[in-house]
């Protein structure tokens, strides 16, 4: 039996800055309600796109697919 997609969740995770004693500070902006249908290499460039218009630096990209089993 295979589960089916229902969720997809985009992660951008940025650093915002750093502590008193130099270690960085990361700030996540999720985006929920992503058409299951949309490819890693789609949600790679929109995810890409989406962090030029931010002011902090993208550390990381996540997908979090949730599946009813």
């Amino acid at each position: 039996m295979d589960g089916v997609l229902v969720a997809s969740r985009l992660t951008l995770t940025f650093e915002i800055g750093t502590t008193g004693t130099g270690d960085p500070i990361f700030r996540n902006k999720n985006f929920n309600n992503i058409k299951t249908l949309a490819s890693d290499e789609q949600l790679r460039n929109t995810g890409i796109a989406l962090a030029t218009l931010q002011k902090h630096s993208l550390e990381k990209m996540d997908r979090s697919n949730t599946i009813s089993l």
